[in-house]
């Protein structure tokens, strides 16, 4: 293993620091064409720029964070142009490294090369806490502040609980790069005694910093620091701080807060804002909130806003709110949108089905029409039953002529000439759906399950 650590450090020296993330955590991924509002787009010509000619280990490095899931080694093809330059993750013990390529390691958070401090760090931070802890200690305390701020993000990812007070100390550290990452390991580490000196920092004058320790202060389940949260949303002039406080205070699903997140959504001058703030009033699930979440599914510019307040209208339950979705799913012009409105309608238990939603059955986007026959089957409206039996004399796709047919025996469909053209359907499973619709509702729970796409975070 030594030996490999001085391969990716020597190799590291061709890097591709240069080249913006892929994809930001936690977002969603963007339609073809699209990109999501604040998020850079890969620059294709430097990565494959950088990447020729790079060490075999690093780019297998690189191309593990961007395979997918399923057969064999997570989604890789049995013959790739590296081959077997890596073993599988099951044969990479990287939790128990031997003492010397620990210290190593620990020895390369000094170098100048930002590509193999990185690797130290995270590969450290897979150490178990007790192995690692005093070190790393040590050195957030001593070097560079490249190398304090490589200390204190390794110590963020072990946790150990030795560290918070060291952390607690380093929070007043000159560099704003150190400050930002010991709030952050705090967050990560999560103990009570930490959270009043991270408010401190909620007046950092650097906007990494604030942002850092609001993120943290939100992984602490204290509705004590909800005042200074809404401060923080109110009045911070960073749009990343403000977003910040938005997730914070939906983390903590404080209810006190829908006054002051609902006033964000409506006026705050960033998308990503309003965004988050539009998430954070549906995860407190605060009715005082829908008045501003159907406003902004009605008139938002940005099309990531309206779906998280559709989204976020879902989560509410209002049906007052079921026209504006009803709306948005027929007739707003992203499909991601629309789809989203058509899965919050069936999150609503309404009663009727809006004409909205019965235009959405036949939407140009897959996608869109599937959620939409999903929201029809929960709604289970006989009134439906036309226009279900039109879309699935139209639908190629399987599985929403499943969902289709689901939603059709929801609404009370038995008609024999129905029942007999679905019993008799060269589709097995379009049978199945009929048989399933038949034995009644509990026959489908939770089949189909469209669920939207998962939701901002910072």
């Amino acid at each position: 293993m030594i030996r490999t650590l001085r391969v990716l450090a020597t190799a590291a020296a061709v890097t591709l620091s240069s080249v913006p993330p892929l994809l930001p955590e936690g977002a969603g991924r963007p339609e073809p064409g699209s990109p999501e509002p604040g998020v850079a787009p890969l620059d294709v010509r430097a990565l494959l720029a950088a990447a020729r000619g790079a060490p075999p280990i690093i780019c297998a490095l690189g191309a593990r964070s961007l395979r997918g899931y399923g057969w064999g080694n997570h989604g890789d093809a049995p013959v790739t142009p590296l081959g077997n330059v890596l073993p599988d993750d099951d044969d990479m013990d990287l939790e128990r490294l031997p003492a010397a390529d620990v210290e190593l390691l620990l020895e390369a958070l000094a170098s100048d090369d930002p590509c193999v401090r990185e690797l130290s760090a995270r590969l450290l931070g897979w150490q178990k806490g007790n192995v690692v802890a005093r070190p790393l200690v040590a050195r957030i305390g001593a070097g560079d502040a490249a190398a304090r701020a490589a200390a204190a993000f390794s110590l963020g990812l072990a946790r150990p609980t030795s560290a918070v007070e060291p952390l607690v100390r380093t929070l007043r550290d000159a560099s704003a790069d150190v400050r930002a990452n010991a709030a952050w390991a705090l967050g990560r580490i999560g103990e009570g005694r930490a959270l009043a000196p991270l408010l401190t920092l909620f007046r950092d004058d650097q906007p990494l910093v604030r942002e850092a320790a609001v993120v943290a202060a939100g992984r602490f389940e204290s509705t004590s620091t909800v005042a200074l949260l809404v401060r923080v949303l109110r009045r911070d002039d960073a749009p990343t701080v403000r977003r910040a406080a938005a997730w914070a205070l939906g983390q903590l699903e404080s209810t006190d807060a829908t006054t002051a997140l609902a006033e964000a959504l409506g006026r705050d001058a960033d998308a990503r804002v309003r965004e988050m703030t539009a998430w954070a009033i549906g995860e407190t699930e605060g009715r005082g909130g829908s008045a501003a979440l159907v406003a902004a599914l009605r008139g938002d510019a940005s099309d990531a806003v309206r779906e998280t307040a559709a989204w976020a209208l879902g989560e509410t339950e209002d049906r007052t709110a079921a026209d504006a979705l009803g709306a948005a799913a027929g007739g707003d012009r992203s499909a991601r949108v629309r789809a989203t409105a058509a899965w919050a309608l069936g999150q609503l238990e309404a009663r009727a089905a809006p004409a909205g939603l019965l235009r959405a059955v036949r939407d140009e986007s897959e996608d869109v029409r599937l959620k939409a026959a999903w929201a029809l089957g929960e709604i289970g409206d006989a009134a439906a039953q036309p226009a279900l039996r039109d879309a699935l004399a139209r639908e190629t796709d399987a599985r929403t002529r499943r969902a289709l047919v689901r939603a059709l025996m929801m609404s009370g469909e038995r008609s024999e000439r129905t029942l007999a053209e679905l019993l008799s359907s060269t589709d097995p499973e379009v049978r199945e759906a009929a048989v399933r619709g038949l034995a009644g509702k509990d026959a489908f729970e939770p089949w189909p399950w469209p669920a939207p796409r998962p939701r901002p975070f910072p």
